[in-house]
């Protein structure tokens, strides 16, 4: 029935023209939005005076269409044995234009392939890209075959497929033509259109009958749509359209406001605020909007100027803090500065340990050694053997730069130690979600060629199975076949851990059993890192082997404490004593090594008020 009452209009558009010519007729009545491409065949069969009549015929239809973008839209093909665009249903939107590109055609007079010009008029002249408006808009498409003859190829088929893409064929046969392929052509109702004249003579008059019923109904005024925003109409039909900024619901007539951030396109930094199909972006408080329109950029409190820090002003979102320098303690005001703890702010250099002055510091030695003249280093003894594995944490909360100073603490304990192969042996294991060797104790006999080696590990990532790393180096690590020497040999073996947060495994079977095989463990903490977890994995006393350090920057203190001899206990067997002072190292073992976690136990006390510190600072500012 759809069908019908857009038929009927539109039929009568294109086929009734002026009762007489010689002045263009006006538009007689607004029929909706087309969209019609004319067919025409301009074959040898078509003779000159008769392709004119023909000219004339085009001519004064469009001069009844209402054409423009938005009103009816026309192109215009001829075809013979080829096709040949003449003007697209983008090209002109004035009838002038149209009128002098019509008079401009010059016929092919070749052969009569109407199919073929239906199968162009399908794929081509009706596409968005020539112009034609989307199916979704339902503006109807209509083309118009004029032909003269029988078709030399077949129509039936692209005929079918070109009305089952929504096209509407009307066919028009002149004198020669044949009845069968002209309905062969045409949309149903066939009565509605197929038509055919004896002569090209006659082809302006045989539209007349319709010209009573020239005029459609405009049915967004003859009844009530029920558009919530604009009602369009087309031939016997009409559908809503939304404002700018609005989308058709699913009822085909009311309207709702497009929101423009829920595709997640809009690309704002921070906030995306919608409005009417459109929108803007929107920055947190304490942030200010870019000329970008998108991203935000902390607002810098500490550029106004009026901060009164005596050292460093850190801005924050919505407000500033004070920070002192490396060295200085920050005041209870909030801004003024005091000197602390030189050695746990700077670089001190101490082989040993660093003790602080007011404004100041120096370098001591352990018990037994003496400073040298650079007042840094110590004249230690290094005549101990031991092996020594250290396991480091290369998960993906470690990060990049951070992995780096981590391969530095491990080359500066290597710095320390007398490698050899009868000396210290170093093996070196990585983990995240897996466990990796990268050297066993046997590999390297040098420290150069440790620390070579170490520099060129490569970053892991992923996660923190430390429990599987104390597996391995239980296991493998410290096997006879990695270069670990025989029990018997009385050689200490120590493992080092390195982690900077909680493992995703359980340690604790792992922990002992490395401890029960007679590894002495060593647990080195930073930043996440669970001081639970560290104390499972450490020797005992547990307080003289576990370390902490709140973040990657300041690890000075720990490899200091770690860097000292490590003296095996009284050996036996194959161990070998070299000079008086490898035993007094082995004297003075245990009183070294309670020296340097007394240390490290002062700076944790010292870094935990300054954390304590500063968190009370920031919560006063709130």
């Amino acid at each position: 029935m759809m069908k019908l009452l857009l038929a009927v209009p539109l039929l009568l558009l294109i086929l009734t023209t002026l009762e007489a010519r010689p002045k263009p007729a006006a538009v007689k009545c607004k029929t909706g939005p087309l969209d019609i491409v004319f067919v025409i065949d301009s074959s040898r069969s078509v003779r000159p005076f008769e392709f004119e009549t023909m000219r004339r015929f085009l001519i004064d239809i469009i001069q009844n269409l209402e054409v423009g973008p938005n009103a009816t839209r026309v192109g215009v093909i001829q075809y013979s044995s080829q096709v040949q665009n003449i003007f697209s249903l983008k090209t002109f939107f004035k009838r002038a234009d149209m009128e002098k590109a019509i008079n401009s055609i010059v016929p092919l007079a070749q052969g009569t392939m109407t199919g073929l010009a239906i199968q162009y008029a399908m794929n081509l002249a009706f596409t968005v890209q020539e112009g034609a408006r989307p199916l979704h808009k339902k503006i109807p498409r209509v083309a118009v075959i004029v032909t003269d003859g029988r078709p030399q190829d077949r129509v039936t088929e692209v005929a079918a497929q070109a009305r089952g893409a929504g096209i509407e064929i009307y066919a028009v046969g002149v004198q020669r033509a044949d009845m069968n392929s002209l309905r062969a052509m045409a949309s149903h109702p066939l009565e509605e259109h197929v038509f055919l004249v004896e002569s090209f003579d006659l082809i302006q008059q045989f539209g007349k009958q319709f010209q009573d019923k020239l005029c459609g109904v405009d049915m967004c005024t003859e009844m009530d749509h029920g558009c919530q925003h604009t009602c369009v109409s087309v031939p016997g039909s009409f559908y809503c359209e939304c404002n700018p900024g609005y989308k058709l619901n699913t009822d085909g007539k009311t309207c709702s406001p497009i929101d423009a951030c829920a595709d997640g396109k809009h690309g704002c930094e921070h906030q995306c605020v919608s409005s009417r199909g459109s929108y803007t972006c929107h920055c947190r408080t304490g942030y200010n909007l870019n000329q970008d329109k998108k991203t935000c950029t902390m607002i810098n409190y500490c550029n106004f100027g009026n901060h009164s820090c005596q050292h460093k002003c850190m801005s924050i979102p919505n407000g500033y803090y004070c920070r002192c320098n490396d060295g200085f303690t920050l005041q209870a005001d909030g801004k003024a500065c005091q000197a602390s703890d030189i050695c746990n702010g700077i670089d001190h250099g101490c082989e040993f340990k660093c003790v602080s002055t007011p404004g100041s510091y120096h370098c001591v030695c352990p018990e037994g050694q003496q400073l040298h003249a650079d007042g840094k280093t110590c004249n230690k003894c290094k005549s101990s053997h031991v092996d020594l594995v250290l396991v480091i944490d290369g998960s993906k909360s470690v990060r990049p730069q951070n992995f780096e100073v981590v391969k530095q603490f491990v080359n500066q304990i290597v710095d320390f130690l007398d490698v050899s192969a009868h000396g210290t042996r170093v093996g070196l294991v990585q983990y995240s979600s897996r466990v990796r060797t990268e050297f066993p104790l046997n590999q390297y006999k040098t420290a150069e060629d440790i620390k070579k080696a170490v520099l060129k590990v490569e970053y892991m990532e992923k996660g923190t199975m430390t429990g599987l790393a104390l597996k391995h180096m239980l296991e493998h690590s410290f096997s006879e076949a990695e270069g670990a020497r025989p029990l018997s040999q009385n050689i200490p073996r120590i493992g080092l851990v390195f982690t900077d947060g909680r493992s995703q495994d359980d340690i604790a079977e792992w922990a002992r059993k490395a401890k029960e095989s007679g590894i002495t463990m060593f647990a080195v903490g930073v930043g996440k890192a669970v001081e639970e977890e560290l104390r499972e994995i450490a020797s005992e006393p547990v307080e003289q082997h576990f370390s902490y350090s709140a973040d990657f920057s300041t690890m000075t203190h720990i490899v200091d404490n770690l860097k000292v001899n490590i003296c095996p206990e009284e050996g036996k067997g194959e161990i070998e004593i070299r000079s008086p002072c490898e035993c007094e190292a082995l004297v003075q073992f245990q009183s070294n090594t309670v020296a340097i976690l007394e240390n490290l136990t002062e700076k944790l006390a010292q870094m935990t008020a300054r954390l304590e510190d500063l968190e009370n600072q920031i919560a006063n500012k709130k």
